[in-house]
């Protein structure tokens, strides 16, 4: 299993594998054709209140990581986040895609370590 996590303004290659974008909102300024991205779990993202809490800092990323972890186990969350870790058994290879500026604090950070647990 070889989960990777990349920004969605980097360029799609092909060691990227299955590109699962885990955003609720799609990346400003990049074209379905440019994101190349093949499932978009929509539903596996944080909330919008969660977000807007979060606002990227990362001296709160402790807490963001706790709180999403929580809310990863509300059914909606739930069921996406068992969709990924199957597809996850279906290829061998997956990149988690996100928009956030920060390459160290942000949901695909925490996706990959509860998928590599």
């Amino acid at each position: 299993m070889n989960v990777y996590i990349k920004r969605a303004y980097e360029e799609a290659e092909e060691v990227d594998g299955v590109r699962v974008l885990v955003d609720r909102v799609w990346p400003r300024g990049v074209s379905k054709e440019r994101l190349r991205i093949d499932f978009w779990f929509k539903d596996i993202a944080p909330s919008t209140e969660l977000r807007k809490w979060f606002n990227h800092e990362s001296e709160k990323f402790p807490e963001f990581k706790k709180r999403y972890k929580e809310e990863l186990q509300k059914s909606g969350q739930q069921r996406q986040f068992d969709d990924l870790k199957e597809l996850i058994k279906q290829y061998s290879t997956v990149t988690l895609v996100y928009g956030a500026k920060d390459k160290l604090h942000n949901q695909a950070v925490v996706l990959k370590d509860l998928l590599e647990e």
